[in-house]
Formats: C-alpha cells, sequence, structure tokens
C-alpha cells in the first residue's frame, strides 16, 4: 500500500481552558505511533500507511474521551497518490 498524507484537527468539547490540554493528548498519540508527523498550529500531519494512520486518528479521539472531552468533532483530510506520496516533497522549497 502507497504511503499517503493525513492531516487532522480534533475539537474536544471541554471547558475552554482544559482544550489545549487535551489536545496535547491527542498529539501525545501521534508522538507514540512512530509514524513520521509534523505538529503545525491548525492541524497535524502524518505520513504513513492509510489504515495505521486512521487507527492513531481514532485512538486521539479516545484519549481525548479518556481526558474529559465529552465529545470531539475531527476533520481528517487525506492526500493520495498511488505511487505514494511523502510530506518531504511538499515542503522542501518552504525550507
Amino acid at each position: 500500500m502507497p504511503v499517503v498524507n493525513v492531516g487532522f484537527q480534533v475539537l474536544p468539547k471541554v471547558a475552554d481552558d482544559k482544550v489545549y490540554a487535551v489536545v496535547d493528548k491527542a498529539i501525545e498519540v501521534v508522538q507514540k505511533s512512530g509514524v513520521k508527523y509534523e505538529v503545525g498550529a491548525m492541524e497535524t500531519v502524518m505520513e504513513g500507511e492509510l489504515d495505521h494512520l486512521i487507527e492513531i486518528v481514532k485512538k486521539a479521539q479516545e484519549v481525548c474521551v479518556e481526558a474529559g472531552a465529552s465529545e470531539v468533532m475531527t476533520y481528517i483530510k487525506i492526500h493520495y497518490r498511488p505511487e505514494g506520496v511523502s510530506m518531504d516533497e511538499k515542503l522542501a522549497k518552504y525550507r
């Protein structure tokens, strides 16, 4: 299966002063997953096999609830190309 990029944003429903702490828990899931990733101001982008990345997103949602969110809205973007796609090729000219 080709390498894809998945960008996602979790919006946990918690008190305003708790949002960043809960989002940090979701980012920890990505950090511990071992996949290549980049945290941005509005979303986290990961690189890898699609099914694995979707499992990471699902786990990120679960930890938000475990951290106190009553619900989580998640926005997902997928960049798929049959021969694969990397974050490096898309960002090289900006670095």
